[in-house]
């Protein structure tokens, strides 16, 4: 959970950017992005295939 606390001499709209900020780094708008709609045990796993096979690195 993300917890922001108004330090003296800040404003609003330093303190919601502040927010924003911690929000986007903890991954919540994502999570929430990926939980929206069901998925399927094996369309995850399919998924997590394709990206491993995306992500590998080909040798020099």
């Amino acid at each position: 959970m993300v917890h922001v606390k108004k330090l003296p001499g800040q404003s609003d709209d330093q303190l919601i950017r502040n927010f924003s900020r911690k929000v986007l780094d903890a991954g919540i708008i994502n999570e929430a992005k990926r939980r929206q709609f069901y998925l399927k045990p094996s369309a995850a796993k399919k998924l997590k295939q394709e990206e491993a096979r995306r992500n590998k690195r080909r040798p020099l």
